[in-house]
């Protein structure tokens, strides 16, 4: 069985999204061309820290590049805040993440593998699945492949950060998160604390 790689090159959206209300939110990577539409699904703290370092990433490029490169400085100000298209077909379960900068073209590539279970017996058993799984090209496992421009990139941060940002308030007191009916709060021996 070959690899299913997911492939957008300039796709005509790419963004973070949920399905919930607050504190029972799914997180989903959705990408669109035309008809064709992959959402992969991940937790919240792997899309905060995508797109944390897609902007660092990109705060890099325009650095090194003394602001020749075809990154915006912050994110445009229509940014795309439309709800994920539906129906939400889950592709796999993303597992690793990463980013790169291809200078030549101008472009940020973004991919989402799926999470995949080794079984070993021991951490070197573990660290020789691991090398494999990587090396295999051809047969890994299932990835979202997109690439982005700088305008791009920094709309799906910022949109992603807002996504994450817009879950259930911290209570000021010990930051954890706030439901509705309150919370026991830890910061206050037990008692519970409204919202």
């Amino acid at each position: 069985m070959s690899r299913q790689v997911f492939l957008y090159d300039h796709p005509e959206r790419f963004v973070a999204g949920t399905v919930g209300l607050p504190g029972r939110r799914s997180f989903f990577l959705q990408a669109t061309a035309g008809s064709r539409v992959t959402s992969v699904a991940l937790e919240k703290t792997q899309v905060a820290a995508l797109a944390e370092r897609m902007d660092e990433l990109l705060d890099e490029v325009v650095r090194r590049s003394g602001g020749s490169a075809q990154v915006p400085a912050v994110a445009p100000s229509d940014t795309d805040t439309a709800p994920l298209e539906t129906p939400i077909e889950e592709e796999f379960r993303v597992g690793t993440m990463a980013l790169a900068w291809d200078g030549d073209e101008q472009l940020m590539i973004v991919e989402a593998q799926a999470l995949v279970e080794l079984d070993a017996e021991s951490e070197e058993d573990l660290a020789e699945a691991e090398e494999r799984l990587l090396q295999d090209e051809e047969n890994g496992p299932p990835m979202l492949r997109v690439r982005l421009t700088g305008t791009q990139a920094r709309a799906f941060a910022k949109r992603a950060l807002d996504v994450v940002n817009a879950g259930r308030p911290p209570c000021p007191l010990c930051s954890l998160p706030l439901d509705p009916e309150g919370h026991v709060c830890p910061r206050q021996n037990g008692y519970r604390r409204g919202a």
